[in-house]
């Protein structure tokens, strides 16, 4: 039965990526489709149109998973060494400050999100 809900949640996750790539194809912005999705699906939480427990265990799966769907692109980088060779320092520079940049910026709001959370307890 929990696969079941996980199935239909990640489906109706993937419908904002579709609607996404809708909004994509009426705004030429240079934003990818997913952004679109995922800001549809954040209002769509915002105003309640659908409830956080519609898609919670299926983001909380996608989310435990999300290293196996880095994984194939890793390997695939593997097969293009001529790649590495001539911008492999720039590639790793790259790498290493959007890394810290995300671990900074989702530490920041991890801690606001608790200070929040812990001021509105009684």
């Amino acid at each position: 039965m929990k696969l079941g809900v996980i199935i239909i949640q990640v489906l109706l996750i993937h419908l904002f990526l579709f609607l996404g790539a809708a909004v994509k194809e009426v705004l030429p912005l240079p934003i990818p489709a997913s952004m679109f999705g995922l800001a549809l699906l954040f209002l769509a939480l915002y105003f309640k149109i659908i409830k956080l427990e519609w898609v919670e265990a299926g983001a909380n799966w996608l989310m435990a998973e999300l290293l196996l769907f880095f994984v194939p692109s890793a390997v695939g980088i593997v097969n293009y060494d001529e790649i590495i060779s001539i911008k492999g320092l720039e590639i790793v520079i790259l790498i290493a400050i959007s890394t810290i940049t995300v671990m900074g910026l989702t530490a920041l709001i991890a801690e606001k999100i608790s200070g929040r959370k812990r001021s509105e307890q009684p």
